[in-house]
């Protein structure tokens, strides 16, 4: 539940940001260019000075496939004083929800370097060798990057690294927050430590809203990335704009902006990334599941339209979504559908509050190309995920999935 203070947004920013300069012998702020990490940046690096506690580090991760006005705003938040920067351009896997034949794409692949979106930056904090850092791979996710940078970075001093989230942005920054009571250092609800207790993750400015963040920005006139003028332009509120690679889950559904803000950069990203202009066309449309999609074709129950979709999919994928409804299709058996079979659709309140299974939930899942079937409520975690593929490609064992096919035969 939430607890108002007396304190407005501002005073109780700096004051958590002096307790950390107070608690921590390292200080490292993760950028990425948008207005929550800009303002948060300004916030630390004028206490840093006032105590004379610089240098600082910065971490940006660069995605490549970004607008250029977010590559300028770093290379002039980067210009402050006494600042450590790293700026990553690694051959990271992201996430790509507009292909079912891409899921996955990989920034700064060596292996795509004609395709690249840019080239890389010129500033002598870009890191792109990828045996700078003992604990990369080639295509580390970036939630395995991040920790391991932290890490990494800490060696044997106590280090805080914050972060810009906000909990108003969604209920998932809100859970993360709140979430682990037992890691929170000194008790400081908008602190969480890790397991090994070397790095402490900060929010200092979880509580404010994005009305605040503009406020500050404009009452200090500071420097911020001026892509959100262009957004602002093409329609946004500000509640609507963010700043990440933009072909997330979430993300994708402001993809059409990007042609009308940078066309010559779309160019760029049509050829890199498989299926952005599909994305840019039907972003939030129906066709892509938002809305409840079109419908049920003529002829077709939903778990027959489901199949057909499994069926046009790449092996690769449909073996991913196949195995995540024989999951869900054997939960939902124990739990009260063992002697009935899955209904091909049920209530629509009911579905929307995930309390019964249907083929129309899967079908839609597809629609939406939800890669990590979060709308089913049983995501592998991407660790897992890639212990199973490991061992599926090296021929180790009998996948699940066949083994609940043989038993349940619904699939």
């Amino acid at each position: 539940m939430k607890k108002y203070l007396e304190q407005n947004v501002y005073d109780a920013a700096v004051e958590r940001i002096n307790f950390i300069f107070d608690h921590f012998e390292k200080v490292c702020v993760s950028f990425s260019g948008g207005k929550d990490s800009t303002v948060l940046l300004h916030l630390t690096h004028q206490i840093a000075t006032e105590r004379n506690r610089l240098p600082i580090y910065i971490l940006f991760v660069d995605l490549e496939g970004q607008y250029n006005c977010t590559i300028e705003h770093i290379h002039e938040m980067l210009e402050l004083p006494g600042i450590i920067p790293y700026w990553i351009c690694l051959p990271l896997n992201l996430r790509n929800a507009v292909s079912v034949f891409e899921p996955h794409w990989v920034c700064w692949d060596e292996t795509k370097k004609d395709l690249w979106v840019r080239e890389l930056p010129d500033h002598p904090s870009v890191i792109s060798d990828q045996n700078y850092f003992p604990f990369f791979r080639y295509r580390m996710e970036f939630e395995d990057f991040v920790p391991a940078f932290q890490e990494w970075l800490a060696e044997d001093d106590s280090t805080a690294c914050l972060v810009g989230i906000r909990a108003d942005e969604s209920l998932n920054r809100y859970r993360a927050i709140v979430r682990l009571r037992e890691s929170r250092f000194q008790g400081k609800g908008w602190t969480n430590t890790n397991c090994k207790g070397s790095v402490t993750a900060c929010y200092p400015i979880y509580d404010w809203r994005t009305e605040d963040i503009w406020a500050y920005i404009g009452k200090e006139k500071l420097k911020y990335n001026r892509l959100y003028d262009f957004m602002y332009l093409t329609g946004k509120s500000i509640h609507e704009m963010r700043i990440c690679q933009p072909y997330g889950d979430d993300q994708r559904k402001g993809l059409d902006q990007f042609h009308q803000i940078e066309p010559e950069t779309w160019f760029r990203i049509v050829q890199r990334v498989s299926g952005a202009n599909m994305g840019n066309i039907y972003c939030g449309q129906k066709m892509l599941g938002y809305h409840r999609g079109l419908g049920l074709p003529k002829g077709h129950t939903w778990e027959s339209y489901t199949k057909l979709l499994l069926s046009t999919m790449p092996p690769k994928t449909r073996n991913h979504f196949e195995q995540k409804y024989a999951v869900y299709i054997d939960w939902w058996k124990k739990h009260g559908y063992e002697e009935k079979k899955i209904p091909d659709h049920a209530n629509r309140k009911d579905e929307a509050a995930k309390k019964v299974p249907s083929w129309r939930r899967m079908c839609l899942c597809i629609l939406k190309n939800d890669f990590w079937c979060k709308s089913l409520s049983f995501s592998m975690t991407k660790e897992l995920y890639e212990k199973y593929y490991k061992k599926v490609e090296s021929g180790e064992f009998v996948s699940k999935l066949d083994l609940i096919k043989e038993k349940y035969k619904d699939i």
